[in-house]
């Protein structure tokens, strides 16, 4: 009878393969805790969960060599089936654990033990054609690694940039809880510092790439940044501000032309909708002042806000620039209604009110100490007017000034 035939020099070699797999993987994991601090660190589900990707590797490489034939010739579907062989057993969630540059040692350092024991193992005959696949099979790892990093790191972009999208609309919409809070500080969040709101024309081209260049430049300034687009507004919160002004002009070039408006500071990401709010109102008037600087607060376009209909503007304005005036001396408004009828003239509004006009200088001087707006200045003067013109129409209604 005829018997079968003996094993090829490739079957031989898989057998013994297989049965060291086993002894294997135990000398790449040996190797591991004795070259790589950052394996010893690692808890003990995680150095189990590498145990399993070393032992599946090795195994996978003995499955490969024994079915390649002698040709060599991977297709892309093999290498999708090393990557799912490999990795396949471990979750998803150890490569926010394992670094990309670890898991290239993980590989290297098990192919290094591996082929070092190759000798042991095989004979003269059949070890050379296993080191030449052991060669090839490393290569074909490597790039099955950075597939897996690269579709993990596309997933985790994704759900970032969703997320981000999330709080900041959550922002915008007055529901800053603890909930926007955590969901923040998953996506890097520090809450240190205070927060401004900037708002601006979303510029053309990639998401992504608008993104990173707005955060880079916040980092660059030690901020933090988050970042969204709605409709064609870019909407961008960021954290641990300094100055709002140099905050606004760090930023400014990353929106497309036009205005570039921030809100008011707030002490952190809870008070966040109060600059958002303002932003806002601010940006949807904007265009009315021709020169504004860029970026421009929002609390300088209140005369343009109230004229929009904006009753937060109106009772800012009353509370900040009219308030302080009627509970000054009744000079102030008196000389601020002289002044501004006879065109800005000093010593015109000095004879309408039989005074000197070093007393009129004195007076427009104390109204920008109580106000902080110079009525000799052209813009500030155009607030002051507004201010006392929503100042006296709720006076004559009889309301609180500053009241709903």
């Amino acid at each position: 009878m005829t018997g079968h035939p003996p094993p090829t020099p490739r079957e031989r070699s898989s057998e013994l393969l297989q049965r060291a797999v086993g002894r294997l993987s135990t000398a790449a994991m040996n190797g591991m805790d004795q070259q790589k601090a950052w394996f010893r660190e690692l808890s003990a589900e995680d150095r189990s969960w590498v145990g399993m990707i070393v032992q599946a590797g090795i195994r996978a490489f003995v499955t490969w060599f024994r079915d390649h034939g002698d040709s060599w010739d991977l297709s892309v579907e093999d290498d999708s089936g090393i990557a799912a062989e490999v990795f396949g057993a471990a979750p998803q969630a150890l490569t926010g654990v394992i670094t990309l540059q670890q898991t290239v040692e993980l590989v290297r350092l098990t192919i290094d033990v591996v082929e070092q024991n190759l000798d042991d193992l095989l004979d003269e005959e059949l070890a050379p054609v296993v080191h030449e696949g052991l060669l090839r099979y490393g290569r074909e790892l490597a790039f099955a690694t950075a597939e897996v990093y690269a579709r993990a790191a596309e997933s985790r972009g994704a759900w970032d940039a969703r997320l981000e999208a999330l709080v900041v609309d959550s922002v915008l919409r007055s529901e800053s809880d603890e909930t926007v809070l955590s969901r923040a500080s998953a996506l890097g969040w520090r809450d240190e510092g205070e927060v401004v709101v900037v708002l601006g024309r979303a510029a053309t081209g990639s998401r992504v790439d608008i993104f990173d260049t707005v955060r880079r430049g916040a980092r660059v300034a030690g901020m933090d940044a988050l970042c969204a687009i709605q409709g064609d507004r870019m909407v961008v919160i960021l954290g641990g501000v300094r100055e709002p002004d140099s905050a606004g002009k760090t930023l400014s070039d990353r929106f497309a032309d036009g205005p570039v408006v921030f809100g008011p500071v707030v002490p952190g990401l809870a008070d966040a909708h109060r600059s958002a709010t303002a932003a806002q109102a601010g940006f949807r008037v904007a265009t009315a002042w021709p020169d504004a600087p860029r970026p421009v607060r929002a609390d300088d376009l209140l005369p343009e806000r109230v004229l929009a209909g904006d009753d937060s503007a109106r009772r800012q304005l009353i509370a900040e620039v009219f308030a302080p005036l009627a509970e000054g001396r009744d000079t102030l408004i008196g000389t601020l209604d002289a002044y501004f009828e006879h065109g800005g003239s000093v010593e015109g509004t000095a004879r309408a009110l039989f005074v000197h006009p070093n007393t009129i200088r004195y007076r427009l001087r104390q109204t920008a100490e109580v106000t902080g707006l110079a009525p000799t200045d052209p813009r500030d003067a155009y607030t002051l007017r507004v201010a006392l013109t929503c100042g006296r129409l709720v006076d004559s209604a009889g309301t609180d000034p500053t009241s709903d």
